[in-house]
């Protein structure tokens, strides 16, 4: 309950939506320091739902100037990609004994950069979808000798197929598993426990609040009656964007914003224009109450058409309508006297269906 954790390499969003439901009373802050990638998973994140995910865009380093912080930290790291070969036979090509060599090093820094915003007591989850021992078993060596970690067993419960390891030097237990063995693909994966303080010497590369503002009173009463957001729910404002998170987390997700590059933060509610309150896409697809709004269930082949961001017809009361299909929202839509436009997000239409 109330736990922080941090998915360090999180692109495209499947390990972050997972731990957002496993810690459900919980904070996850899914970081991707590639530009490209970020976007894919904001996208991925606003389809999922859950107002407790916060987006970075941050190089690990930036998270040393957050010590203590996070209760769990995930790093799934770059790797060489020999787990890989199965589901793309292409990536033989790039591999290489050097390439494993840059990785491992790679992920030495990465994790190095990011362990001190680990809590005393928290736990690392390492992972790689690499095979090879230079970035699996050595560097689980490497964790326990030199960072002071101590590693975790993990009770797989006799799950058939998964390979059990150990690291050469400290014996540290790893788990490997194979394409041929399991549904899925090539990766590894070990646990650790932090129970020694690492330096972090760190400037902090930013000192301000990422302009996260409380909402004035007067936008509060405006938004009132247009959503039913309940006690355990706080609102501030991003860039004009009315943003919806757990108020467990505001001080939590305040002083992220002081230290990190926050792209996504809870569920973007909507914007006050004017008298008039324009609703976000992110909140149609949230989990946040809706019953405020008129919903309007569409069949398959409408809901397709909307997708599409197609003409469309259907049947509403005056101004924006939820569109739902099978119960789950989609999107808006808003309703005129001589037409219905359809304001699904352009970037994410679907393009063949």
């Amino acid at each position: 309950k109330n736990k922080i954790v941090l998915d360090l390499c999180a692109a495209p969003g499947g390990k972050s939506t997972l731990l957002a439901n496993y810690f459900n009373e919980g904070l996850v802050v899914s970081n991707e320091t590639i530009k490209s990638r970020n976007a894919i998973l904001v996208e991925n994140i606003t389809k999922w739902g859950s107002d407790r995910v916060v987006v970075t865009q941050n190089d690990p380093s930036h998270f040393k100037a957050l010590p203590n912080f996070f209760d769990l930290l995930v790093v799934d790291a770059p790797c060489s990609g020999s787990g890989l070969f199965r589901k793309d036979p292409s990536a033989m090509d790039g591999w290489s004994t050097d390439l494993v060599a840059l990785c491992a090093q790679r992920q030495q820094r990465i994790l190095a950069d990011a362990l001190p915003a680990l809590a005393l007591g928290g736990t690392l989850i390492y992972a790689t979808c690499s095979y090879d021992p230079q970035e699996d078993e050595h560097i689980a060596d490497w964790l326990v000798n030199e960072m002071g970690l101590t590693p975790q067993v993990i009770d797989i419960n006799n799950y058939e197929g998964i390979v059990e390891t150990a690291a050469p030097i400290s014996k540290a237990p790893g788990y490997r598993f194979y394409p041929d063995q399991i549904r899925g693909e090539g990766f590894f994966i070990a646990a650790f426990k932090k129970e020694k303080s690492l330096p972090a010497s760190y400037i902090p590369f930013k000192t301000k609040e990422a302009s996260l503002e409380k909402l004035t009173k007067k936008i509060q009463e405006q938004l009132v009656p247009h959503i039913a957001l309940d006690a355990n729910t706080t609102t501030f404002l991003q860039s004009g964007m009315i943003k919806a998170i757990p108020a467990v987390f505001e001080s939590s997700i305040l002083q992220l914003a002081s230290q990190l590059y926050i792209k996504k933060a809870g569920v973007s509610v909507g914007e006050i224009k004017g008298q008039d309150f324009i609703p976000a896409h992110e909140l149609a697809v949230s989990y946040l109450p809706l019953s405020t709004f008129n919903a309007i269930d569409l069949d398959k082949e409408q809901a397709l058409s909307y997708l599409r961001r197609a003409e469309f017809n259907c049947s509403g009361k005056k101004g924006w309508n939820l569109m739902r299909y099978n119960g789950l929202g989609l999107g808006w839509a808003k309703i005129l006297p001589n037409r219905t436009n359809n304001y699904y997000p352009q970037e994410w239409r679907i393009l063949k269906a």
